[in-house]
């Protein structure tokens, strides 16, 4: 937030008293209560089902096309950082959730929501997690939108812009649930097994990628604190590309993979 930007939110006070009522804001702009880095909560990962809410891809913007990640496993990049405030405070974010400057969130053009990232201020090395709930920037230069208390926490409120990196965060148990449901049951998966070896997990999904073109996920879960790493296919597109995968995937000696109805 720089000093002509604070300096034209003036202005615009001033001109809305000479001239009447006191318009709604149409910029953006500071919150009411300005906070500290020290009073900003910071929040820890944990899992969440990704819904279709929040997910529609392709989406359009201003006429320009935007998809959203189907994998954001090992997402990184570096670019400029802005930040959203009064505005949009007790507005909606793209999944339905109120937005509050003074929770850290942040907005993505592409990946799943919600989604958590460490952001990383690239001036000053300050560091936080951060959990995407919402669309945007909608603009060329910048590669994600801060909430003001990010901001705040990241340490670049004044100027309004900063250079960061940006790495997605692995949260254990995460669901993909955006495709749709079919038959009024839920969402159909198979699974071929589930391993304690990341490593074997991978073996398996390698060799069904060859088998078939639905897709095949490794999903990780904690279970009786051990993780878990299940190998799915899906979700089918209807029960009977289902009930015709389980048959071709048995034919080739997977045995008969097991159903999930999610």
């Amino acid at each position: 937030m720089t000093f002509r930007f604070l300096l034209w939110n003036i202005i615009l006070w001033l001109t809305a008293c000479s001239f009447g009522p006191l318009q709604p804001i149409v910029v953006d702009s500071l919150p009411l209560n300005i906070i500290t880095p020290e009073q900003v909560e910071e929040i820890f990962p944990r899992a969440a089902p990704i819904l279709m809410t929040g997910n529609n891809s392709p989406y359009w913007v201003n006429g320009v096309k935007y998809t959203v990640m189907s994998s954001p496993q090992g997402y990184s990049e570096m670019g400029i950082a802005s930040w959203y405030g009064q505005k949009f405070h007790n507005h909606k974010t793209s999944n339905g959730e109120i937005f509050d400057v003074y929770s850290i969130s942040a907005a993505h053009r592409s990946l799943p929501i919600p989604s958590y990232v460490r952001v990383t201020n690239l001036e000053n090395r300050r560091s936080i997690v951060v959990r995407v709930n919402d669309r945007g920037p909608f603009h060329a230069d910048r590669i994600i939108d801060l909430s003001y208390a990010a901001a705040v926490k990241l340490g670049f409120v004044e100027k309004g812009t900063s250079r960061v990196q940006v790495q997605h965060l692995e949260v254990a148990g995460v669901e993909d649930r955006r495709h749709p449901q079919f038959g009024g049951n839920g969402i159909y998966f198979l699974q071929l097994g589930a391993f304690q070896s990341e490593y074997a997990a991978n073996v398996l999904k390698a060799k069904l990628r060859g088998l078939t073109t639905e897709s095949v996920i490794i999903s990780k879960v904690e279970l009786d604190n051990a993780m878990l790493y299940r190998v799915r296919v899906g979700p089918a597109k209807d029960e009977r590309a289902l009930l015709a995968l389980q048959k071709e995937l048995a034919l080739s000696g997977f045995g008969t993979a097991k159903i999930l109805i999610e």
